[in-house]
């Protein structure tokens, strides 16, 4: 059995350097031989953008390629190829969505916008609730109203909302 025995030479700290030798590590140089040829990228870019394709992401792509018996790439390796290509933008027909900021509410006096909420209340029982509803006024920060039920329905909400009218003198012809 041979051993094989490396000497290494201690590198003394503070000498800037001195004394080390060039790399002498092997590098792999051989080809990476799973990388897609130009040929096959191109195809990929030629396919999304046909007219049937070019509102689709590859999420939808792949598999109505694969429906037709052709497989070119797989999903990921389609967006790697249209970020290489800098297709990777809103591909659908409309405009892209708007993500607009919901209008702000102001409230200048009581009794103008209400806020309300349900909230699941722990019962005796393991996996049954009681149901908290409640109303806020946002200008004073009143509880307006509430009720508690064994079940979440529109009619106890209605009924709520109701209540609140009737209590709160609030003329329900300006809903």
């Amino acid at each position: 059995m041979n051993w094989w025995v490396y000497q290494l030479e201690p590198i003394s700290v503070g000498t800037g350097g001195e004394g080390l030798s060039e790399d002498l590590r092997l590098h792999n140089t051989a080809p990476v031989h799973n990388q897609l040829s130009e040929a096959i990228k191109q195809e990929i870019i030629t396919v999304i953008n046909k007219p049937e394709y070019s509102a689709l992401t590859p999420h939808q792509i792949v598999p109505r390629l694969l429906d037709l018996g052709c497989y070119l790439a797989s999903e990921s390796t389609f967006y790697r190829v249209m970020k290489a290509h800098n297709q990777l933008k809103h591909r659908a027909k409309g405009a892209a969505g708007q993500h607009n900021k919901p209008q702000s509410l102001k409230a200048t006096q009581a009794n103008q916008i209400y806020s309300w909420d349900i909230t699941y209340l722990l019962s005796p029982v393991k996996g049954q609730y009681f149901y908290l509803y409640m109303v806020m006024d946002i200008y004073s920060r009143k509880i307006v109203g509430w009720q508690v039920h064994d079940a979440e329905s529109s009619a106890h909400a209605a009924d709520l909302i109701e209540d609140i009218a009737r209590r709160e003198n609030i003329d329900k012809s300006n809903w």
